[in-house]
């Protein structure tokens, strides 16, 4: 795994960067050694320059005003010591550009590649975007970027993203990433199946999924304002909860009760998937800049129109298996069967990831929160016990 640092600083018609990445990531380098074993700094420093553009210049692209930079110019290239704090601020690490390092017992796979870089600005200047391609480093690659006081943490070779987006570039990027994680989230869309299969009519399925909307975007809000535990078993609970939700409604499909699913009882585990969604979310608020409320709206923008993507490929789908191949109550059976036996390897292995985090309670107010969460699933299943007991009663 490498870790890289990348700091910025415009400056008049200059655009400056500095990059630091473990020298270990520098990889087809015969590293030229001591006597004794050690790398030698001396021998190895009229080479930096050239690997600086190949490791850290190259794949580094920054565009302001939407019009690609051009390739910058080197203004430094030194290596650094794990103890060394150069590169705490972009000022220091600027200053210190070209410093040479000095030992006689230095290991390549401890230290640093610094690397200082100049870019041309147009006139017209910003706004700036980054696109740090340093995901072949490594296996696993994570970049930190500080720009003007921001902060931001991406894996791998991300797109390209605005350092200063504006309300429609973050609305934009969060439509997208919400659409985008419906339909890759297989337990959403299981869950969704679910509802479908015993409601098939427009009206009922309707209420049904603005009664799941409306609680996962309470949860979803909730969350992005940390108004949720902050101990680290709560996502997996939450993960198993969604795996609980999904087993529960294909049991109920399979033993004829999925026909009373109703508003009330998608309203209860939509609070739960609200908080799955959030997980998806979290890292991702800090390419909202300023704009946290239009991110928000954005993402459940995208999550409804993912949803409603993938009812309408369902729909379709069922009504034509239902008239050409089996009865809808078989159908319903069977397919109720296939999700309940993946529900229940879900719920066995996130209860496994679950037990071994312990329950602490951080604040009286996450307390609070979890037993409303849990209160209110189990006043939901009760009350669909109840109805069920009072129509065969």
């Amino acid at each position: 795994m490498a870790n890289v640092q990348v700091h910025l600083a415009a400056e008049g018609r200059q655009m400056r960067a500095v990059v630091r990445l473990p020298l270990e990531a520098v990889r087809d380098v015969d590293f030229p050694r001591t006597a004794e074993g050690f790398l030698d700094a001396a021998a190895l420093a009229p080479r930096l320059d050239g690997l600086a553009k190949l490791w850290a210049a190259d794949p580094l692209r920054l565009a302001a005003g939407g019009q690609p930079l051009g390739p910058p110019h080197l203004a430094g290239a030194r290596l650094a010591l794990p103890s060394d704090p150069a590169f705490a601020s972009f000022a220091e690490a600027w200053q210190r550009r070209a410093e040479p390092l000095t030992g006689d017992r230095l290991v390549a796979r401890q230290l640093f590649f610094d690397v200082a870089l100049e870019f041309d600005l147009p006139a017209a200047g910003g706004p700036f975007s980054i696109e740090p391609g340093y995901g072949g480093l490594a296996t696993e690659v994570t970049t930190t970027v500080t720009f003007r006081g921001r902060r931001f943490v991406v894996p791998g070779d991300v797109a390209r993203f605005p350092l200063e987006p504006t309300w429609i570039e973050a609305s934009r990027y969060f439509v997208r990433m919400g659409f985008e994680h419906i339909l890759d989230g297989a337990d959403h869309l299981l869950f969704l199946l679910c509802l479908v299969l015993p409601v098939r009519r427009a009206i009922p399925l309707v209420k049904v999924v603005t009664a799941f909307t409306l609680a996962h975007s309470l949860t979803l809000a909730a969350a992005a304002l940390e108004m949720t535990p902050s101990g680290l078993w709560f996502p997996p609970a939450v993960e198993l909860l969604i795996a609980v939700s999904i087993l529960f409604l294909a049991l109920a499909n399979i033993t004829g009760a999925g026909s009373t699913h109703g508003p009330a009882m998608a309203f209860g585990f939509g609070l739960v998937h609200g908080f799955g969604f959030s997980f998806a979310l979290r890292e991702s608020l800090q390419f909202a800049g300023g704009h946290l409320a239009a991110a928000l709206l954005a993402f459940n923008l995208g999550v409804e129109a993912g949803q409603l993507a993938a009812l309408a490929g369902m729909l379709p789908a069922l009504v034509l298996l239902f008239r050409r191949a089996v009865t809808p109550r078989l159908g319903t059976v069977l397919i109720s069967a296939f999700v309940a036996h993946t529900a229940w390897h879900w719920t066995a292995d996130r209860w496994q990831v679950l037990s071994q985090f312990r329950w602490e309670w951080t604040t009286r107010d996450s307390a609070l929160a979890l037993r409303g969460l849990l209160g209110a699933m189990v006043a939901f299943a009760a009350l669909w016990c109840w109805r069920r007991y009072r129509r065969h009663a």
